[in-house]
């Protein structure tokens, strides 16, 4: 039985590969967050130390690095500790640890103005998390060639110590009867993180190395993905409101038309991508049941 070594284990995707990977694999979940229910080793990739302590006592096959700091306007304000953690912390694992490793990356690396993306295509990220990604990626591909980048877009599910999911907010502000506004310029495929993790469980199988793309079916705007949130939890889809990403004034720019073609690991992985709509009702019947 592999041993696989996770970081960022208290995310929604690590939660995920935590059930999915339960009764597969040897699993070692890490994070920096204090999780008392999700029994994770902490971990904080910054420090090289605390990375070569645990890769010493544990002696992982692969690590699977979903450590990251994802707040897109945090990242532009403080570039210093996105890339410390974005960049630097990958090359500490790398440095380290001398086996496969499986990185999470993101359709932010692009520029957002010809999605959807297929790996070939070229890279121009617009703000500091897509640059640091992106310096992360190149990192990987020079100093180890065993391991896999998976870029992907909008993870979610419901989690409910998760508020911070798109989700989870969109469900909490309409079960509240709250107005929210969505922008409709943003274009995706939101993924689910069980089928991210269903792929990534088949590159391990695979022993894929490389690049691939992972995302599901539906290329769809943020608003369009709250209106079929709404619908599904059968919920008050009047109180969404349309806007564009401009009115947000937000620090950090964003990539508008995203989104990622996935192809190429469809071929590779046997594999085809969810739909919006069946994963929504999955997660909507286990919510109520």
């Amino acid at each position: 039985m592999k041993k696989i070594l996770i970081t960022g284990a208290s995310g929604l995707l690590g939660k995920a590969l935590k059930t999915l990977f339960k009764s597969k694999y040897d699993i070692i979940p890490t994070s920096k967050n204090y999780d008392k229910y999700q029994k994770n080793y902490f971990l904080d990739i910054t420090n090289p130390i605390l990375i070569r302590d645990i890769v010493s006592a544990t002696s992982p096959d692969i690590i699977i690095n979903l450590a990251a700091l994802t707040n897109v306007d945090l990242c532009e304000e403080r570039p210093d500790l996105a890339f410390s953690v974005n960049f630097a912390g990958l090359q500490n694992i790398v440095e380290i640890f001398n086996g496969p490793i499986i990185q999470l990356s993101t359709d932010y690396v692009f520029d957002g103005k010809a999605g959807q993306y297929n790996e070939n295509s070229s890279v121009n990220p617009i703000n500091v998390y897509g640059r640091t990604k992106l310096e992360a990626e190149i990192f990987l591909k020079e100093n180890s060639k065993d391991s896999l980048i998976i870029r992907t877009n909008v993870l979610y599910d419901y989690v409910s110590e998760s508020p911070a999911s798109f989700l989870n907010w969109v469900v909490k502000s309409l079960q509240d009867d709250k107005k929210i506004n969505v922008v409709d310029d943003q274009w995706n495929n939101p993924t689910w993180t069980k089928s991210i993790a269903i792929a990534i469980d088949k590159a391990i199988k695979f022993e894929l190395n490389g690049l691939i793309h992972w995302g599901d079916n539906d290329y769809v705007s943020r608003y369009d993905f709250a209106i079929k949130i709404a619908e599904t939890f059968q919920l008050n889809k009047k109180l969404i409101k349309p806007i564009k990403t401009a009115e947000l004034n937000q620090i950090a720019p964003r990539p508008l038309k995203g989104g990622l073609n996935m192809d190429r690991a469809k071929n590779i992985l046997n594999l085809e991508p969810s739909n919006i709509s069946d994963c929504l009702k999955y997660i909507w019947e286990n919510v109520n049941a």
